[in-house]
């Protein structure tokens, strides 16, 4: 049989283990002192296991509320970026101070371009009858 490796796995078996020395108490007297601190372990451990179900619960609630909350944030946001652009203009340089991108116009191209090249003519085929069928 193979050992369930989880933590509530091990918690299992532990507890299993526990109830099994002490239905067998009275045959493993020399035991007792060792199984008194296993159930102190186990209790401990149950307990922990019961606040980390309780925190993850709470981790998802916090989870949820931070992902409506930057929702939230970023459409504010959205709607200043565009009052600054209307209250500074698209041009203005202080844009940049919001982290906003300033219109600055295309890029003036100075390289030269390429002349169009004519097209080549279509081939002409010389010599022979220019009627395929006979």
């Amino acid at each position: 049989m193979a050992k369930d490796k989880t933590y509530s796995g091990t918690l299992g078996d532990l507890g299993r283990l526990l109830d099994a020395l002490t239905a067998n108490n009275a045959e493993l007297p020399h035991l007792e002192g060792v199984r008194a601190r296993l159930e102190k372990t186990v209790a401990e451990a149950q307990e922990v296991a019961k606040q980390q179900a309780a925190l993850t619960a709470s981790k998802q609630e916090a989870s949820k509320r931070l992902k409506a909350l930057l929702s939230e944030g970023n459409r504010m946001a959205t709607g200043i970026n565009r009052l600054l652009t209307e209250n500074y203009g698209l041009r203005a340089e202080k844009l940049a101070e919001f982290g906003l991108q300033p219109f600055r116009g295309r890029p003036f191209q100075t390289r030269v371009r390429k002349p169009k090249t004519p097209p080549t003519p279509p081939v002409v085929q010389t010599g022979g009858d220019s009627n395929p069928n006979s």
